[in-house]
């Protein structure tokens, strides 16, 4: 059967768009399917977008298939369904498993949601990986997040040291995402590795969110914070009315799939 998909980037975090899954295809299945580099599409996740009653919903499965939130794709959902028609204004409603979010369109090509409020914040946890000594803080934004702050993010070997950190006993049965900041004059750096896809992406929502919120606590950062991520963009993240994160986000192609 052949399926419409849309294929969309956030920063680098790319993603692969259904308007609604298959008829018998759950979406474990179709983001392991869809987002394989080799023999799918490609991407770090899954969005499903559907519409009822007027309300549209936004549901998202990492590329290993398991069902999570996510920021960056909650902004390319945003500006996809303004794009179609499926909202009208500038800002409107959009309903994820994390409840609704407010999405406002704040240019061309960029768009800003509201995100989770940030919970269960643990500061200075001193952890070991790769044999030496760390200074770790955690804290939820939608997803569990570890930051972990350093000199030059640039030196920073993110795929092994993030692997190990992801699964620390700390994190729990479940591990965290691992986001490698440094602070910069007026700005914030980030790498972040992803569970779920168990690599590097270019962008992560919830892990900007997560080190702009970490920096502030600590006394770091201006308001709004802006981060910049290894796909080249520079977001924004504002706290005044509970957190927000704002950058770009572009439909790169559209196609059709076997599911």
């Amino acid at each position: 059967m052949k399926t419409r998909f849309w294929k969309l980037t956030g920063a680098g975090n790319d993603f692969v768009l259904l308007a609604g899954l298959p008829k018998g295809k759950s979406g474990a299945a179709a983001a392991k399917a869809l987002c394989d580099r080799r023999f799918g599409v490609g991407a770090d996740g899954l969005l499903v977008m559907s519409r009822r009653a007027g309300k549209v919903r936004l549901d998202y499965w990492n590329a290993d298939g398991s069902a999570a939130f996510c920021g960056n794709g909650s902004r390319c959902a945003a500006l996809w369904a303004s794009a179609r028609g499926w909202v009208k204004g500038k800002s409107f409603e959009l309903r994820t498993n994390r409840g609704p979010l407010t999405a406002r369109l704040t240019g061309k090509g960029r768009a800003e949601v509201s995100m989770p409020v940030p919970k269960n914040l643990w500061l200075g946890l001193n952890v070991k990986a790769t044999g030496h000594s760390l200074q770790a803080h955690f804290v939820d934004t939608g997803v569990p997040h570890a930051v972990v702050f350093v000199p030059d993010v640039d030196a920073v070997d993110v795929a092994t040291l993030g692997r190990e950190l992801r699964f620390h006993a700390l994190f729990g049965r479940a591990g965290a995402n691992v986001n490698f900041v440094e602070l910069r004059k007026n700005s914030l750096s980030i790498r972040t590795y992803e569970r779920g896809v168990e690599a590097e992406t270019l962008a992560c929502g919830t892990g900007i969110v997560a080190a702009a919120f970490v920096a502030r606590v600590l006394g770091f950062g201006a308001a709004p914070v802006r981060v910049a991520v290894r796909g080249g963009a520079v977001l924004s993240v504002s706290f005044d009315e509970g957190p927000r994160l704002e950058g770009p986000g572009a439909v790169v192609f559209t196609g059709e799939v076997s599911l």
